[in-house]
């Protein structure tokens, strides 16, 4: 098992302690949490967190103490976990829930190192933040791996599991909702601790998992002569697949620089897997529709919707540049994911993502696309990370004769979860194939997958193709008091709210500072990170 480094650094600045009470404003029972009474699940916390915590001096150590003791045993719970899952009797499966059962091992393991590098951490704010998405992770995690038996229509299979596994999954929750205090108090702790932790950066100066030569690299107009790697079909390159450049470049780089592959022109039938000890990698394309990467994966013919992605990349720091990410299957196949991103501060820049069902796989942790293309028909930008698409162009295709076309599926599952799919300054509208029968067939913005669902929508222009409620439920009356579905300053003929859902989640924004909570800067804090990759971005709204 690789867990990643504890220690990814981000600029910081005083200011940052508004964004924690922008971004979590769930704490359960009000803005501290020193007691397993005050938890989410406090007869799970008081079985397994220490009764004997001694009071501090102060109300921010004792806040602090609390929560090392609940992420230690939430870690061991973890490991116990993934040694259970890894030991299960497996002989009454079928090869599609051994396929689901594999996404859960994997997934495990995962949260074993997202929960590592959020315990012992520095009680610096920019710290506790960085927690909070780990610690969403791993909670996405758990819910991934039941995701794959439903897939297939297999949740009695889920029976089987392990017992533990409940109460883990109630102590994930304990520890969300305890970091998420967390980011309140620590605001006061910005002290010596957090100067010698982490440096504060200049305006021209980059954090320090970035190398200067990133800065320009996304504005290069030729990738081959800064690249690493190159991949070329017809070979002249040093590879004729992605495949084999990524299992080289393991051996290739040196540390944890930035490691370029430049992929030419060319269509590249294979499924990609970026893996999450492989940080730092950088693919640059020929451009849209020139550099294509396309398999035909998906649910109906025996992989998980976690394992159907033509490229899937976990390695945090992911950066891609001017290709196409495809999924053939077709609206027939149903799920079929063409890109899924569980990479932590990642960019995708001027690239293409093209399928039906479930295209964009937005998985978990930070990121950003910037001028890209996205098309789909149902739930096509969907998971569970915390995702900015900016600039982009989203194209809804048409779906199969009895289908409804719906845009979005965020699938955040509890409260304190920092996640969200926010869609800014960019254009919905149909595509070649869904224009001819475009009255026929309705589409919506988004729809609940998960209790807790956050999606925004903010000056974007939604063209005539929506439908006049904007949103649709998922099933009966299912997570609408819960979610949070935000519209602030769309145009165009699908923009307006007057027949809008009535649900008690839905909400028109008028207010620009509410507004902000969900831009680049304040949702991502892309202002820490984001510059150092030489993406243009806009912060605010």
């Amino acid at each position: 098992m690789v867990c990643m480094d504890k220690h990814i650094v981000l600029v910081l600045s005083a200011f940052l302690s508004v964004h924690a009470l922008l971004l979590f404003p769930n704490v359960v029972h009000g803005d501290t949490i020193t007691s397993c009474s005050q938890t989410p699940y406090p007869e799970t916390c008081n079985s397994f967190v220490s009764s004997t915590i001694q009071p501090q001096a102060n109300l921010d150590e004792t806040l602090f103490v609390f929560r090392e003791s609940a992420l230690r045993v939430t870690m061991a719970q973890s490991e116990q976990a993934h040694s259970l899952v890894s030991a299960m009797d497996l002989s009454s499966f079928n090869e599609r829930a051994k396929a689901a059962w594999g996404d859960c091992l994997e997934l495990y393991e995962d949260t074993i190192c997202q929960l590592n590098r959020s315990i012992g951490y520095d009680h610096s704010l920019g710290a506790i933040v960085d927690a909070q998405t780990w610690l969403s992770a791993a909670i996405t995690n758990h819910q991934t791996c039941q995701n794959g038996f439903i897939d297939f229509n297999l949740s009695s299979h889920l029976e089987a599991f392990p017992v533990m596994l409940s109460n883990f999954s109630k102590l994930l929750s304990n520890s969300l909702a305890i970091n998420n205090a967390a980011t309140l108090s620590s605001s006061s702790l910005l002290s010596k601790k957090q100067t010698k932790s982490r440096r504060l950066l200049a305006d021209d100066d980059f954090p320090e998992w970035v190398s200067t030569a990133d800065r320009k690299l996304l504005e290069l107009s030729g990738a081959a002569p800064r690249a690493d790697i190159v991949v070329a079909k017809d070979g002249s390159g040093n590879y004729k697949t992605i495949s084999e450049a990524v299992v080289a470049s393991v051996k290739l780089r040196s540390g944890t620089k930035r490691f370029v592959i430049y992929v030419k022109k060319g269509v590249y039938k294979e499924n990609v897997e970026i893996k999450e000890s492989m940080k730092n990698l950088m693919f640059i394309g020929d451009g849209i529709d020139a550099t294509i990467v396309t398999g035909s994966k998906n649910v109906q013919d025996g992989s998980t919707t976690f394992k159907s992605a033509t490229f899937a990349v976990s390695g945090d720091g992911f950066i891609a540049r001017d290709m196409t990410f495809e999924n053939t299957a077709g609206p027939q196949k149903h799920q079929a994911v063409a890109l899924r991103s569980g990479s932590d501060l990642s960019v995708f820049y001027s690239c293409s993502f093209k399928g039906y069902q479930d295209t964009l796989y937005v998985h978990s942790q930070r990121q950003y696309y910037r001028n890209c293309d996205i098309y789909g028909t149902i739930d096509f930008i969907f998971g569970d990370a915390v995702t900015v698409l900016q600039n982009c162009n989203i194209y809804v295709r048409k779906p199969m004769s009895h289908q409804r076309n719906t845009i979005t599926a965020q699938g955040r599952s509890d409260p304190n979860e920092n996640t969200g799919i926010v869609i800014h300054n960019s254009r919905v509208t149909a595509s070649t194939d869904l224009r001819p029968v475009l009255s026929s067939i309705k589409t919506y913005l988004g729809r609940p997958w998960k209790k807790y669902s956050r999606t925004v929508f903010l000056k974007c222009c939604l063209d005539g193709l929506i439908d006049p409620a904007g949103w649709l439920p998922w099933s009966g009356s299912f997570a609408l008091r819960t979610l949070f579905y935000g519209e602030y300053m769309n145009t165009g003929d699908g923009a307006g709210t007057g027949g809008r859902v009535r649900w008690p989640g839905y909400k028109v924004i008028n207010s620009v500072t509410e507004a902000e909570k969900f831009t680049v800067g304040k949702f991502l804090d892309g202002d820490s990170w984001i510059s150092g990759t030489g993406v243009v971005f806009t912060s605010g709204l």
